[in-house]
């Protein structure tokens, strides 16, 4: 069976530890949590995860170059946002991806990361 590794990258503490107990509840292994663009870019050149959980607005940065990042290594990804449209804040690399919305939900997060394994 193949391990479940998910990166997340939320810089909201409480937020970053409630989507990792509730992962880590479904079976997955957290790879993070991260609150930064730099700090996220620096574990996936230790491990690159199954899939990717990002939040779009990281204080003062946009979480782009992440999601940039795991497009170029074909890991797909979902958004823990609430923008309606996150593109138009993170770039066009965001068009389409899932969103688990914010706050998420356990059924909303888990749809979303089911919908990337293909499920």
């Amino acid at each position: 069976m193949m391990q479940k590794t998910v990166l997340i990258v939320e810089d909201e503490y409480l937020i970053a530890m409630d989507l990792q107990l509730l992962l880590e509840r479904h079976g997955w292994r957290v790879i993070g949590p991260v609150a930064t663009v730099r700090g996220a870019l620096a574990l996936l050149e230790v491990e690159l995860p199954l899939v990717a959980l990002l939040d779009v607005n990281l204080g003062r940065e946009l979480v782009t170059p992440v999601a940039v990042a795991l497009k170029a290594n074909s890991i797909p990804f979902a958004v823990a946002t609430a923008y309606a449209c996150p593109e138009q804040y993170g770039g066009d690399v965001l068009a389409g991806v899932p969103n688990a919305g914010k706050p998420t939900n356990e059924r909303r997060l888990l749809a979303a990361l089911d919908q990337l394994l293909g499920f």
